[in-house]
């Protein structure tokens, strides 16, 4: 049995490739605040501003667009994002005792 050197294995020639990774933006996905019967406008509003991070004046357009219309947009973001406070704004409401629902849709 011959003995190869490393040398000989790998040959005489290396070449360099420069790998540039192609990056794209993440999926962005709505956050959705989804009307009921139950849970007063003070506490939609309390919500958007408690999480989301809106002024009173936003919360209120926000609040009036879930309630004359069925849902409102809370706001957007990355997956990780928007799947914590959907989880975030849905456990405080059911602490709280309303129904408020919050989802979250692909944009």
């Amino acid at each position: 049995m011959a003995h190869m050197s490393q040398h000989d294995a790998w040959g005489d020639e290396q070449v360099i490739t420069k790998y540039k990774p192609k990056t794209e933006k993440p999926p962005l996905y709505r956050v959705i605040l989804l009307n009921d019967d139950f849970t007063p406008m003070d506490f939609v509003i309390l919500v958007l501003k408690k999480f989301f991070m809106k002024s009173d004046a936003e919360a209120g357009r926000i609040m009036l667009a879930v309630h004359n219309e069925g849902a409102g947009l809370a706001g957007i973001y990355t997956f990780e994002v928007a799947e914590t406070k959907v989880y975030a704004v849905n456990e405080f409401s059911r602490r709280h005792k309303h129904p408020l629902k919050c989802t979250m849709e692909k944009e």
